[in-house]
């Protein structure tokens, strides 16, 4: 059990340190994702499933969805933006 757990936080730390270094903006969301279901096998491990399911639907879901959906939000106003100064200059 002493190896599984000592696994389980080097896949955290590994895991924490891709999120951090992501620099690809629509990579970040994935990363934060899998930090997110890495984060609830440890907390399952640790006998904490309340925890785990909470932190499954919030951080392994919820959060990189709202991400990928205000990303999408951006990149549709600056397009729109973008189309709107092509009409004023012509």
């Amino acid at each position: 059990m002493t190896a599984f757990l000592i696994a389980i936080f080097l896949l955290v730390a590994a895991s924490g340190t891709a999120v951090v270094l992501t620099r690809d903006v629509t990579c970040q969301p994935i990363g934060i994702s899998f930090f997110g279901l890495v984060l609830a096998v440890m907390f399952m491990a640790f006998q904490a499933p309340d925890v785990a399911l909470s932190q499954l639907v919030i951080g392994a879901v919820g959060l990189p969805l709202m991400l990928l959906l205000a990303l999408a939000k951006l990149r549709r106003d600056a397009q729109a933006r973008e189309e709107r100064n092509e009409r004023k200059k012509a």
